[in-house]
C-alpha cells in the first residue's frame, strides 16, 4: 500500500464519511492487521490499553451490529447511547452507524433529570446504557425504553450482522449535543459529509506532526471524538481514548503510552498547566491539539515548554526542545474548528488570537443587521462551511434562529484585525454593555489576568447587571504554593481595562469546586450570575466579603 495513493483515493471518494470509515476500510482489505484504537477499559476480553488491529475493530464492531439488529434496531432509528467508557460510547457509535440507525450520544456526566428530559426530547427508539447510568435514568421519563447495556451487546455472532447501510452525503448519522451551559444541552445533527469534510479536507494535506500516534482527552460524547476516531481510521494511525478528561489521568496516559499528539479542549489544558510539569515525562508529545473554545496563553506557554517537535535546522530536519499547540475556535454546531493558529516557544501572538480560518471556512463577523463588519469591529461570529450541522434535531425554531444570509451565528463575539488574523473577545450571553458605551468582554478578562497574575491558575470573571450598574465579581484559583490569604485586588485591577476595573466589586479567591460547570467542563455563567443576582457570596472568610470598590 502507498501511503500517499491510499489518502488520495480516500479523499476522492465521494462516498465515504463518517457513517462507513470502518466497512470501507475493511472492504479495501489492506492494513487489517495493523494497530487503529486503543482504549482504557477491556473490550471483549481485550485487555485495557492492547490496541485493537483494524481486523479485531471492525470484529467488534460487527458483534455489536448483530445484537442489536437483533433487538429490532433498524436504518434510520435514533438510539441514545448513555455510558462511561469511552469504549462503549465509541463501539455503539460504529455499530449503530453501520445499521444505518442514527446514534445519539450522550455526555455521561449529564445529571438524571436534564439527561432524561434530553433523551425524552429526541424521541429516540431505545436507550443503551451501562449500570451506572441506568441508576442515574432511574425514576426519571425519558419516553422510551432501556434498551441494552453497552456490556452485552459485544455477545453478538459478528457473522450475523446485516450488510452495513448505505449512507448517502446529506443523510443524518450521529446526533451529539451543545455543552449546556447556559440550560438543557442542544441536540447536533451531523451527516455522513458534514463531520468528514474537514477530514477530506485534511486527507489532501501532508501528514501532520505526531499524526501516528495520538491520545484522545476529548469528551468521548462529543462530536470531536466523533472526527478524531476516523481522522485516524483514514490517516492510517493509532488513536488511543481516555474516558475522564482530568489532568492527572491525563497526564499519567501521556507518560505510559507515550503518544506524538495530544487532543484536547480549554478546561483539559488548563488542568494540566495546574501540574507540576517538570516532574512529568512529556517529551514524547509533538503537538497539543486544542478545539472547542479557545486556549489560554498561560496554559499554552507552559505545554508548548515541553516535548519535542521536528523542525528544518542548518543540518537537515532535527528534533528540538518544546512542542507544537494547534489552538482554534470550534463548537458542536461547527462540526469542526474553523480556525488555526500554530504556537511554539518562538511565536508570540496572543491575545485570545484564534487564527485564520481554514480553507474550507467563509468567515464573517456581522452586526446585529447580519451587515458584515470591516477589521478591527467586534461583531457576531458568522459560519459557511461544509461542516457545519444542518440543525438541532426536532427544534426547527432553534435552527432557523442561528442562520441568517447562509452563515450559522456561533454566538461568539470576535473581529478581525488587518492581517486576517481573528480573536476571540467573548460569548454573546456573557458581555455587556457599559454606559459609557464601552463593553465588557468577560473572556477577554480572564485572559489578561492569566497572562498578567503568575500565581493564578484558572480565572472566571462574571459581570451582571443591576438597576444602575454593571458589577463584576472576578474568581481566583490560586496555585497551592501561593498565599491563599493575599489581598490580590491591585494585581487584578492591573490586568484590567480601566473602564472594566471600575466594575469591579470582588476579587475572591475561591476552590474550583464551588464554580459550576457543564457536562464538558466550561463554566455555567449563567448559574453563577443567578447566585450573583440572589446575593449568594462565593469564597471563605475575608476573601467572600472582600468589596474593593462600591
Amino acid at each position: 500500500m502507498n501511503p500517499k495513493n491510499d489518502r488520495a483515493e480516500l479523499a476522492a471518494d465521494q462516498g465515504l464519511g463518517v457513517g462507513n470509515v470502518l466497512t470501507t476500510l475493511l472492504a479495501r482489505n489492506t492494513g487489517l492487521d495493523a494497530p487503529t484504537l486503543t482504549f482504557d477499559t477491556e473490550v471483549d476480553s481485550i485487555p485495557a490499553w492492547q490496541a485493537l488491529t483494524l481486523r479485531e475493530l471492525g470484529d467488534r464492531v460487527a458483534a455489536r451490529a448483530a445484537a442489536l439488529h437483533d433487538l429490532g434496531v433498524a436504518p434510520r432509528d435514533p438510539v441514545a447511547v448513555f455510558v462511561t467508557a469511552a469504549a462503549d460510547q465509541v463501539l455503539s457509535y460504529l455499530a449503530l452507524a453501520r445499521l444505518g440507525a442514527i446514534p445519539a450520544l450522550v455526555n455521561g456526566r449529564l445529571a438524571g433529570e436534564q439527561a432524561a428530559e434530553y433523551i425524552r426530547r429526541l424521541r429516540a427508539v431505545g436507550v443503551i446504557a451501562d449500570a451506572g447510568h441506568r441508576s442515574v435514568l432511574s425514576g426519571h421519563d425519558t419516553g422510551t425504553p432501556l434498551l441494552a447495556d453497552p456490556a452485552d451487546l459485544g455477545k453478538g455472532d459478528p457473522a450475523a450482522a446485516p450488510r452495513p447501510y448505505r449512507h448517502h452525503g446529506n443523510e443524518p448519522v450521529v446526533i451529539t449535543h451543545s455543552s449546556g451551559t447556559t440550560g438543557l444541552p442542544k441536540a447536533v445533527t451531523h451527516t455522513h459529509h458534514s463531520l468528514f469534510a474537514a477530514i477530506r479536507h485534511r486527507l489532501t494535506l501532508p501528514k501532520g506532526q505526531g499524526a501516528d500516534r495520538m491520545l484522545g482527552a476529548l469528551p468521548s460524547a462529543h462530536a470531536a471524538t466523533v472526527i478524531a476516531v476516523n481522522l485516524a481510521l483514514v490517516g492510517r494511525g493509532q488513536l488511543a481514548l481516555l474516558s475522564q478528561q482530568a489532568g492527572g489521568p491525563v497526564l499519567e496516559a501521556i507518560e505510559s503510552w507515550r503518544p506524538q499528539s495530544v487532543l484536547g479542549f480549554a478546561t483539559t489544558w488548563s488542568e494540566l498547566a495546574s501540574e507540576d510539569l517538570s516532574a512529568r515525562d512529556l517529551e514524547s508529545v509533538r503537538t497539543w491539539w486544542n478545539t472547542g473554545d479557545c486556549a489560554h496563553e498561560a496554559h499554552i506557554r507552559k505545554l508548548i515548554a515541553k516535548g519535542t517537535r521536528e523542525t528544518v535546522t542548518a543540518n537537515g530536519r532535527a528534533l528540538v526542545p518544546g512542542s507544537f499547540f494547534v489552538d482554534g475556535l470550534g463548537s458542536t454546531e461547527m462540526g469542526h474548528s474553523q480556525f488555526f493558529i500554530t504556537h511554539t516557544s518562538a511565536t508570540d501572538r496572543y491575545g485570545r488570537c484564534i487564527g485564520k480560518p481554514h480553507a474550507f471556512s467563509d468567515v464573517a463577523v456581522l452586526d446585529d443587521d447580519g451587515e458584515k463588519l470591516p477589521a478591527g469591529k467586534v461583531g457576531q461570529l458568522g459560519i459557511n462551511a461544509p461542516t457545519l450541522s444542518p440543525g438541532y434535531w426536532n427544534d426547527s425554531v432553534t435552527t432557523y434562529r442561528t442562520r441568517r444570509d447562509g452563515y450559522f451565528l456561533t454566538g461568539d463575539l470576535v473581529f478581525r484585525d488587518e492581517d486576517g488574523y481573528y480573536y476571540h473577545v467573548d460569548r454573546m450571553v456573557d458581555a455587556l454593555e457599559l454606559d459609557d458605551g464601552q463593553r465588557l468582554y468577560t473572556m477577554l478578562c480572564e485572559e489578561r489576568v492569566l497572562a498578567d497574575c503568575a500565581d493564578v491558575l484558572e480565572c472566571t470573571v462574571v459581570a451582571v447587571r443591576t438597576e444602575d450598574r454593571v458589577a463584576t465579581t472576578v474568581l481566583l484559583f490560586l496555585d497551592p504554593r501561593a498565599d491563599q490569604d493575599a489581598d490580590r485586588t491591585a494585581e487584578v485591577l492591573a490586568a484590567l481595562e480601566p473602564h472594566v476595573a471600575r466594575t469591579v466589586e470582588r476579587v475572591v479567591v475561591v476552590d474550583p469546586d464551588v464554580i459550576p460547570l457543564g457536562a464538558t467542563g466550561k463554566v455555567r455563567k449563567i448559574l453563577l450570575r443567578r447566585r450573583f443576582l440572589d446575593g449568594e457570596l462565593l469564597g471563605t472568610g475575608a476573601a467572600a466579603q472582600q468589596a474593593v470598590m462600591a
